[in-house]
């Protein structure tokens, strides 16, 4: 069983309190790894040595040699695919195939924020003071804390860490406890890529040790987390006391919205892959299926028949479809959510409890009920598991009325072929990210987020780097002389 260590400065460093914890396999149900349990002093030390890289070399470097770091980065990341997928498997029991894709694609972001590094470009403002010259120039807001979740480890960091270090900061990690060794491992590349020590810090532990530690630090000028969104309210509250900027990626409860006209094995692929792929546990998750009145029992039928398909087992299994709920904690919320429906009247017509038949014990049936009411808690509250609500509707004023009844605002899928509907819903849809004819599509160039309850500011694309930087404006008199009048502004 490997032990880690933080990396904080350029260096692996036992935890100060000499406190582990025990990283889980999900699907042996066994631990396989250690890491450090970091305490207040040890954040101390990553934010002190962030503060000194950005104060030091890391500010001294011209914009282009840092965006040539991060294409090394890159190169980095793409040779080393294999090893680092397999360890995410290891750490959150997610599929090797999706984590190899997720890893293959990661490099793009380091590729695109590199390339961003020095594009960013102030501006001559034509004042309107005889005798002045005036611009503004962007420059990085100081020290990011960086809080990510354990679904998706490093396709987070890319998400945060890339805009970030592109605009100039320096960045300390706190990943999940539930999932931390991946990130350790990567920190290791940024050393290789040649990083200055400090840039780039991980400090692993507990959320209510670490994490708020890092919330709470004076040293640290920006926040970005992604996870639950009462964990993001509390962050966002205690962040307000020191006024941090803070960026918030959190939960859904997306809308996958099918009409009479679609295609119906698309939309029924598209259902299944929205809700069951990374066994539910995205923030995405198409987790309310509104299907047409008209097609809803045929529909409903479609997508169970696919539904029972999926093979449950071994997410290092190439021929696996559903792996392992990643922590306990969750595995009981989903089956509580479960019973929840039932007991509110929902009709279970697929899966509706545990898996037992398969190794540590942390395996739910893909589920699927119907006769789901909008007023439902299975309808309203995030579930975070393979667990899909049908609801019908009877056109298209209804079909937008129930998606925007909630909190959320992440995102939502529309399945037609008349393309003016399609515009139409993408305009009336309150959701960060609208896909059609598609679900869960990303990449580096297009900016993600959520709106309402799903969370604050955006992630990727060119509004990334946007989030990292403090505009500064700049005056230069050219007048000559004294003012007439020194107690009068001119």
């Amino acid at each position: 069983m490997k032990t880690y260590q933080h990396f904080i400065g350029g260096h692996y460093v036992d935890p100060l309190g000499g406190k582990w914890i025990d990283s889980m396999n999900p699907y042996r149900g066994e631990a396989w790894a250690r890491i450090p349990q970091g305490c207040a002093r040890d954040v101390d030390r990553a934010v002190a040595a962030a503060s000194q890289a950005l104060q030091g070399p890391w500010s001294k470097m011209v914009p282009s040699a840092r965006g040539k770091l991060m294409l090394k980065l890159a190169d980095l990341v793409a040779a080393n695919v294999d090893r680092l997928a397999e360890i995410e498997v290891r750490d959150n029991g997610k599929l090797l195939a999706e984590m190899r894709g997720q890893l293959a694609y990661h490099p793009e972001w380091w590729r695109y924020f590199g390339g961003l590094a020095d594009k960013i470009e102030g501006a001559v403002v034509p004042i309107d003071k005889p005798d002045t010259f005036a611009f503004t120039r962007h420059e990085p807001m100081g020290v990011v804390a960086a809080l990510t979740a354990w679904n998706s480890p490093l396709l987070f960091i890319a998400w945060k860490c890339a805009p970030a270090i592109a605009a100039g900061c320096t960045v300390v990690v706190k990943p999940s406890e539930f999932a931390s060794a991946s990130t350790l491992e990567f920190a290791a590349l940024t050393k290789e890529a040649g990083f200055p020590d400090g840039v780039f810090n991980v400090v692993t532990g507990l959320g209510q040790e670490a994490g708020a530690a890092l919330v709470d630090h004076p040293g640290v000028a920006k926040i970005t987390f992604t996870g639950s969104d009462a964990t993001g309210a509390k962050i966002y509250a205690q962040a307000a006391k020191t006024l941090k900027r803070v960026s918030l990626e959190l939960g859904g409860k997306s809308p996958n919205i099918v009409f009479e006209d679609c295609d119906l094995g698309a939309a029924a692929a598209g259902a299944i892959s929205g809700i069951f792929a990374a066994t539910g546990q995205t923030c995405i998750a198409g987790s309310r299926l509104l299907v047409q009145n008209s097609i809803r029992e045929e529909f409903s039928k479609k997508v169970a028949e696919l539904g029972r398909t999926a093979r449950k087992g071994d997410p290092m299994q190439p021929d696996t479809n559903i792996g392992p709920v990643t922590t306990g904690p969750q595995y009981r919320k989903i089956l509580d959510y479960m019973e929840i429906a039932k007991a509110e009247g929902a009709r279970c017509i697929l899966g509706g409890g545990a898996a037992s038949d398969l190794p540590g014990g942390q395996f739910v049936e893909p589920t699927i009920f119907t006769d789901v009411k909008p007023q439902m808690r299975i309808a309203r509250e995030e579930v975070f598991g393979p667990v899909l609500s049908i609801i019908g509707f009877d056109d298209e004023a209804e079909a937008i009325r129930l998606a925007n009844d909630t909190i959320y605002g992440l995102a939502a899928g529309v399945w037609t072929k008349d393309m003016n509907r399609a515009l139409r819903m993408s305009a009336a849809l309150k959701a960060g990210t609208v896909w059609i004819n598609t679900y869960r599509a990303i990449s580096y160039m297009m900016p993600f987020g959520g709106m309402k309850h799903s969370g604050i500011g955006r992630e990727s694309g060119i509004e990334a780097i946007r989030e990292y930087l403090e505009t500064k404006s700049v005056w230069i008199s050219m007048a000559e002389g004294s003012p007439a009048n020194p107690f009068v502004m001119r």
